[in-house]
């Protein structure tokens, strides 16, 4: 009886982790396409029939930087230096303010009774259930009248002022630090301002770090409120914009290896953060992922 019982479990367990394996290696196919192909000599979009590359070369990622296109026959350039700038200062920019606001939006459902605060909470619960792309066209025409369309001080605006409707997970995290060290705070003198930045920030750096990865990444990977507000702004393009033009049916042939060496160098950032704030993301989710 034990033996059979631990021969289905072995056998269920042996299932299990081999179907596991195989949507492991389908989902690890294409970024080791990614990468290999970023390294190949020859400049053909399909890769002549083979998957692995003959011959491999830095070259690729030389031309990226430069701005050039290792086809001799094409006069090229690229912009990808100052479109991955461009990325840079948007995505810093937007993850310093939306942070500022998600964290102080959080502590303030978290600590504060006020007469309309399940009025408001319920309000932006609402808010956050309709998709973002349903306001672009309207953001991109109000830009348009502040003249600030295809600036890049726009997507900092669109990215960080409705920040702080995402707030639910951050106040999670806030309902569990008890309530007696604001009274103790309290009376000791501090306000509640000093209570947030010198008792309550130091104590939440779990959340602190998911909610600054959350808010890099979105600017950093955003493509369509981009495509949108930039239009032909060429030079305030990011990456996401540029590594789209770079296999547009006009330019394909041209930059695609530029292209895969572009992929390759805009998810180094994340993957680097993830890596090293894994532990920290982790605990603020699940320990913000409480009922407020």
């Amino acid at each position: 009886m034990i033996k059979s019982y631990k021969f289905r479990r072995g056998l269920a367990n042996g299932i299990i982790y081999l179907i596991l394996g195989v949507m492991c290696i389908i989902w690890v196919l294409p970024f080791a396409y990614l990468v290999l192909h970023s390294f190949r000599l020859d400049g053909a979009p399909v890769g002549n029939g083979y998957i692995l590359p003959r011959q491999f070369t830095f070259r690729n990622y030389i031309d990226l930087f430069s701005g050039t296109s290792s086809n001799a026959d094409v006069q090229a350039s690229l912009y990808f230096p100052r479109w991955f700038l461009n990325t840079l200062v948007v995505a810093a920019c937007s993850c310093v303010i939306s942070t500022l606001s998600v964290l102080m939006v959080s502590y303030t459902f978290s600590r504060l009774r006020f007469g309309i605060r399940k009025t408001l909470m319920n309000i932006a619960m609402i808010l956050g259930m309709f998709p973002g792309f349903m306001t672009m066209i309207a953001m991109y025409y109000l830009l348009k009248i502040m003249g600030l369309n295809g600036q890049l001080v726009s997507l900092v605006l669109c990215y960080s002022c409705g920040a702080g409707l995402g707030f639910q997970i951050s106040k999670g995290f806030f309902d569990t630090i008890p309530r007696a060290l604001d009274e103790a705070a309290t009376i000791d003198g501090a306000t509640k301002n000093q209570i947030f930045w010198k008792i309550i920030l130091p104590m939440s750096k779990p959340i602190v770090v998911y909610t600054v990865l959350t808010s890099f990444i979105g600017p950093w990977t955003d493509f369509i409120l981009a495509k949108i507000i930039m239009g032909d702004k060429f030079n305030n393009y990011t990456v996401a914009i540029g590594l789209q033009k770079m296999i547009d049916i006009n330019f394909k042939t041209t930059y695609y290896q530029q292209f895969l060496a572009g992929s390759v160098v805009v998810a180094v950032p994340i993957t680097l953060l993830f890596l090293k704030m894994q532990k920290y993301y982790v605990e603020g989710v699940t320990a913000g992922g409480v009922k407020g």
